[in-house]
């Protein structure tokens, strides 16, 4: 049988972003096996999301496991090369899909990468470049009749989800706007629930401490990456970064307030016309993976944020 090997050894909301592109391709070669290589820790979703035959773990840009047979077809949805062109070449993929790039020639004839881009556009326009057509707004993380294999607990139902972690500090908004947005939101008689990894359960529970949120309704460090998934689900609306979490609100159809800082949204921000995300952003740009906080921001204040979030819609069916 024919294969096709996809390289995306990335994050949560990469792979998100990467579906309309994922579905398309497995359509137009719906003969082929699909082997996608990604992080062991997402394989959950991509299963849910049925967008693979077979789950390959891999770690960015490292060489991957040897593999039965060479690839039919190999298709880079992890950047522009030339090392991660250089990955997929060493299974000796029979036909190579990426944005072309001078050092590789087996690249050449692809279409120029736009790093200024959509990142949704961007994979959805590499495939259109080899003659596959794929609709960005195919966002949804469940093919249809699928459903989560887990369900949030029954008081999560319509809360206000406050996730405040995010990969680098550049890109978290201060606990203490946290808290403040989150006693607003209790005030207001919203129940509101925190999220997070284990690594940021310390950062949850000061959010909670001060905002006189029941340790209870601290999630971070206690839910699968599927648990979460069914967190964001139930919620009415979503607080959060520019992180993984902000994508899995535009991949469920919840409602979410999305803070960004050194990134601009047009890059990885919801797509404006899911009129119920509204997005934040002051306008610049800087070093996304920066130790401290980026200044744009640092300028959006809870007034805004609070602002944004009585704007909020529910999603349209």
């Amino acid at each position: 049988m024919k294969t096709v090997l996809v390289l995306q050894a990335l994050g949560l909301g990469d792979f998100l972003a990467a579906l309309p592109a994922l579905r398309a391709l497995g359509a137009a070669l719906a003969a082929h096996r699909r082997l996608l290589a990604m992080p062991a820790a997402l394989a959950p979703l991509a299963r849910l999301a049925d967008v693979a035959d077979e789950l390959i773990d891999a770690r960015p840009l490292a060489l991957l496991p040897r593999l039965a047979a060479s690839p039919d077809v190999a298709v880079n949805f992890h950047g522009s090369g030339p090392e991660s062109h250089r990955v997929l070449l060493a299974t000796r993929p029979r036909r190579l899909v990426a944005f072309a790039h001078p050092d590789i020639a087996e690249s050449a004839g692809g279409p120029a990468f736009d790093g200024d881009e959509h990142v949704v556009e961007r994979w959805c326009r590499l495939l259109a470049g080899f003659g596959i057509e794929a609709d960005p707004t195919q966002l949804e993380l469940l093919p249809p009749g699928r459903r989560l294999p887990v369900a949030a607990p029954a008081d999560a139902r319509g809360v206000t989800l406050i996730h405040p972690g995010a990969a680098s500090a550049a890109r978290r908004w201060p606990a203490e706007r946290f808290a403040a947005v989150a006693r607003a939101e209790r005030q207001a008689g919203r129940r509101v629930l925190v999220s997070g990894n284990a690594d940021e359960r310390a950062l949850a529970m000061s959010i909670a401490r001060a905002a006189g949120i029941d340790p209870a309704d601290v999630y971070a460090g206690r839910t699968s990456l599927v648990e979460l998934a069914a967190l964001v689900a139930a919620a009415a609306r979503v607080v959060c970064g520019d992180t993984g979490v902000a994508h899995l609100a535009t991949a469920l159809r919840t409602p979410s307030v999305v803070l960004f800082g050194p990134v601009s949204p047009k890059r990885w921000g919801p797509p404006p016309e899911r009129t119920w995300h509204r997005v934040l952003w002051t306008g610049g740009t800087g070093d996304a993976h920066g130790a401290t906080l980026d200044a744009g921001l640092a300028a959006i204040g809870v007034r805004e944020v609070l602002a944004a979030l009585e704007e909020l819609t529910e999603a349209v069916a």
